[in-house]
């Protein structure tokens, strides 16, 4: 593993910490997925093209470890942490305020949609994955990508109420 590469590594981070987030919605399981992706990429640099976006190769090692790390969990039944406590609202502007309760509001409805249309809906917006890359990611064509993307988006604004 070269230096850039390393360093290239280090600044997905926060991102690679994100989708695990989207994909696991636990932070002890999504610190486990970041581990697991790092450890995965740094054994296969060697196969990484660099004439390619990195995010992609990586959100693929990562999405292949959640499904390997869920049919393993399966197999074991649920799992409930018992020391998980809910965030306190912190006291901000009436701005700040309505802007939390929106995304808290848009949390809600993302859980509530399909497997598919949430990870789409994380990849395309929150992750800015071009279609392409998203198709690479999921290992699907890139109009099932758009499909599912309309698809999602318009479950959310119904969901939302926006629509």
């Amino acid at each position: 593993m070269n230096a850039a590469f390393g360093e290239a590594l280090i600044e997905r981070l926060p991102a690679l910490r994100r989708y695990a987030l989207s994909l696991s919605r636990r932070g002890d399981v999504a610190d486990d997925l970041v581990q697991i992706t790092v450890e995965r990429a740094i054994i296969a640099a060697d196969s990484y093209d660099p004439a390619l976006r990195l995010e992609p190769w990586l959100f693929r090692i990562m999405r292949n470890a959640f499904i390997d790390m869920t049919r393993r969990h399966r197999t074991r039944g649920a799992e409930v942490d018992v020391f998980e406590m809910p965030e306190a609202l912190p006291v901000d502007s009436q701005g700040q305020i309505e802007a939390r309760l929106m995304l808290r509001s848009t949390e809600a409805a993302m859980a509530e949609l399909s497997p598919e249309q949430r990870e789409i809906l994380d990849l395309v917006c929150i992750h800015e994955l071009s279609y392409a890359e998203a198709a690479e990611v999921l290992n699907v064509p890139k109009g099932t990508v758009m499909s599912r993307l309309s698809r999602a988006r318009l479950a959310l604004a119904e969901k939302l109420g926006i629509k």
